[in-house]
């Protein structure tokens, strides 16, 4: 066996521990793909990690061989944002202005965790320049098309565009990816995968290049809710238990009237309101919320939020010293941190606990609350790349739904909803602030209705 794109970890798995193929067959399946000239792999990673993968594989293959028990990922390809730490390697973040940086001297925790679990880690995959984008175009090292309607080179959707397609195209089983305003469940739905953003404490963010420390957090993308729960728990440095299903019905699910519903174009309206009614014919209780908060939002974060100031503070030297070898869309983000004086950013801290309190007071009645994961589908790359107000407009739509979530500090699910051959689209299901292993078992409950 080598492996289909898309084909859930525990399939996998199971032809390992079977005897069904070896990490060293599922290894060069990948490479394969990630080589291949028609392919997207040239834009998928900034680099292949091959000979220290090759190494990997061989020690997994040879643990089975010994009958060693299997650990949690053991064999299993597996591709990382190049925004983590690599020991030996430089961390480069989709960027070439810190390509003279010295290597990591160590492992970020996740990729420890990975590697301890018996990953195979394929190679670092491309992302928006410092993550600062939804969309997931990079100037600097080309855009990996979407797998959907690849003829019309559709974005994947960011920052953690590579990841995604890596696995939509095989390159890898799962992908490691981060989430700042939506950077793990804006590309999984886009490109029809499943994705999960945990609440930010639960997996340590030591060693990845950050984008706004107050904001980020670590998740999978991945064929189904059951290999983002496997994963999860590995880069959480938890116990590998079941988590089953919840069974959907009886589930109080509320679904906010205000902000996220906003400017839905027809494909995801059409999908969106499809999802709802299977669900309420599952036996889950729908209920529209009033949740004028939200609207707060854009007032609270009018300059620049978090992202801004946090990710100028980082950068800062290199802004200085070399402003041209940035994206220039990036970097008139960070520059907008100077819009904002550090009582303004005390203030936002303040404004952000008052309306996580307020909305945790109308969300905590239900089991979870539904949204579209995006407002709109996949648009052609092209027509982004080509004018600077497009751009700034479709990406900040894009990181609207997803955004709610790190600001509330919730967990929160992305799963494919669309209908067989219709473009993607996903439905999330946000938790209350460390529900998350609660929240991956209604999500897997949820996917059931559209597999």
């Amino acid at each position: 066996m080598t492996f289909a794109p898309k084909t859930p970890i525990a399939e996998i798995l199971t032809a390992l521990d079977t005897g069904g193929t070896t990490a060293a067959t599922l290894l060069d399946t990948a490479l394969d793909r990630a080589r291949d000239a028609a392919g997207e792999g040239a834009r998928v990673f900034i680099s292949l990690m091959e000979e220290s993968a090759r190494a990997e594989a061989a020690a997994s293959d040879g643990l089975r061989r010994a009958g060693v028990p299997p650990r949690p990922l053991e064999g299993l390809p597996v591709s990382i944002k190049d925004l983590f730490d690599v020991r030996g390697a430089v961390t480069t973040a989709g960027s070439k202005v810190l390509a003279t940086e010295p290597p990591a001297e160590t492992d970020a925790p996740v990729i420890a965790r990975l590697r301890a679990a018996g990953a195979v880690l394929v190679g670092r995959t491309n992302m928006t320049e410092f993550a600062y984008s939804g969309l997931g175009i990079n100037p600097h090292y080309g855009t990996p098309a979407n797998a959907w309607d690849r003829a019309s080179k559709r974005i994947p959707g960011g920052s953690s565009s590579g990841a995604a397609v890596s696995v939509t195209d095989g390159m890898a089983a799962v992908g490691l990816g981060t989430d700042t305003g939506g950077s793990v469940r804006i590309p999984s739905g886009l490109c029809g995968l499943a994705g999960f953003k945990p609440t930010q404490r639960r997996v340590p963010i030591a060693g990845a290049v950050p984008l706004s420390s107050s904001l980020d957090s670590i998740g999978p993308l991945a064929p189904t809710m059951a290999c983002c729960a496997r994963v999860h728990q590995v880069l959480a440095g938890e116990t590998i238990r079941a988590i089953p299903p919840l069974p959907v019905r009886g589930l109080r699910l509320a679904v906010p009237r205000d902000f996220v519903l906003d400017d839905l174009d027809a494909e995801t309206a059409s999908a969106f309101q499809a999802a709802l009614s299977t669900i309420s014919e599952a036996g889950a209780t729908v209920i529209d919320l009033p949740l004028p908060e939200l609207l707060e939002l854009p007032v609270i974060n009018a300059k620049g939020g978090f992202t801004a100031p946090e990710s100028y503070a980082l950068h800062e030297s290199h802004i200085l010293r070399d402003p041209d070898a940035f994206d220039p869309r990036v970097i008139s983000r960070m520059r907008r941190a100077g819009e904002q004086s550090a009582a303004e950013y005390y203030a936002l801290l303040n404004a952000r606990a008052d309306l996580q309190a307020r909305v945790a007071a109308k969300t905590g009645a239900f089991d979870a609350v539904l949204m579209p994961t995006t407002p709109r589908i996949a648009p052609p790359i092209a027509e982004l790349e080509a004018d600077d107000a497009t751009y700034g407009t479709v990406n900040l739509l894009m990181l609207r739904n997803c955004s709610v979530g790190n600001f509330l500090d919730r967990c929160a699910a992305t799963i494919p909803v669309q209908a067989p051959g219709a473009a993607p689209v996903g439905l999330m299901i946000m938790g209350e602030t460390l529900s998350d292993d609660r929240t991956l078992a209604i999500a897997q409950g949820l996917e059931t209705l559209f597999q």
